[in-house]
């Protein structure tokens, strides 16, 4: 088994109002220092050990996990995982 760890973002342009949201609300708490946040998802998989692994991935990514209209992705393939 494999950890498989996924970033999804939105692309650079797309409006995030959850994450304008929490830019000003730090902002009114006093972090002014806040210029701009983004929000996204992080999903965590343990997949079977496979020659295809990553094309999998992708393949799930494509399909299911993000929108690539809107959002970016990558992801990050761990070493072997012992239960």
């Amino acid at each position: 088994m494999r950890k498989v760890t996924v970033y999804i973002t939105l692309k650079q342009g797309v409006l995030d109002p959850q994450g304008k949201a929490i830019q000003e609300s730090l902002n009114t708490l006093g972090y002014k220092e806040v210029q701009e946040a983004r929000v996204g998802k992080y999903i965590e998989m343990q997949v079977e050990d496979g020659a295809d692994v990553d094309t999998r991935v992708k393949e799930m990514c494509d399909k299911l996990l993000a929108n690539p209209v809107i959002e970016d992705y990558h992801f990050e393939l761990e070493g072997a995982v012992r239960s």
